[in-house]
């Protein structure tokens, strides 16, 4: 058989796990937030805001820093999915921006052994942009950077969108920190922003609701 191809052990984030559990995570008593089979370690303030590192089992040479973000070697099994308050089932997709995506993306090739998906052309937020997908086991790496380079800075870790069980649960648990569920690029989904900031979260967060099912042939 192939190499499987990597998938996403842990990741690191700079927040007290007290204010994930206020959020609507369940958080484990060593700091760890088990969303599908990935654990984020919440490792607070001291390391940094934001979503700092993460680990990759299952690399297919050694670890290093793709462009800039530091990649570790995992070597635990996945995660046992834990039971979120708000719903979550797992992480859809992790977000990376870099001011040069190809740059970016062939050090993702180089380090991770996994090829660009595919790419989107798209101007939603208002400036034209493109995104280089991954695919990391049940994570996708959205790559996100300008239609041209724009500098030489390094590339750095955006968010999270997780999908979780029922997204018009979640305007009630919510209330004013959540914005409008719309439909998402993906079709036959949804998607809404967490208001992070309003709860003390580093990191910004998506909701989406799951892929819908396949239609059963007649």
């Amino acid at each position: 058989m192939g190499h499987p191809g990597p998938t996403v052990d842990e990741l690191v984030v700079g927040d007290d796990p007290g204010l994930w559990r206020d959020a609507g995570f369940a958080v484990d008593a060593d700091a760890i937030c088990r969303i599908g089979a990935v654990r984020v370690r919440l490792a607070g303030r001291g390391v940094g805001k934001g979503l700092r590192t993460w680990s990759l089992r299952d690399l297919p040479g050694p670890p290093g820093v793709i462009d800039g973000v530091t990649t570790l070697a995992g070597d635990q099994p996945p995660a046992i999915p834990a039971d979120h308050p708000n719903g979550a089932l797992a992480i859809d997709h992790v977000v990376l921006m870099s001011p040069d995506g190809e740059r970016t993306a062939a050090e993702v090739s180089a380090v991770t052994g996994v090829a660009v998906r595919r790419t989107r052309d798209t101007d939603t937020d208002g400036a034209p942009m493109r995104q280089w997908f991954f695919r990391l086991g049940e994570v996708v790496l959205e790559l996100v950077g300008p239609q041209e380079p724009a500098g030489n800075g390094p590339a750095r870790f955006f968010g999270l969108a997780l999908t979780v069980a029922d997204i018009d649960a979640l305007p009630d648990r919510y209330r004013e920190h959540l914005g409008r569920v719309k439909e998402a690029v993906q079709p036959g989904r949804r998607i809404t922003t967490l208001r992070h900031w309003d709860l003390g979260l580093s990191v910004p967060i998506a909701f989406m609701s799951p892929e819908p099912e396949p239609a059963r042939p007649t």
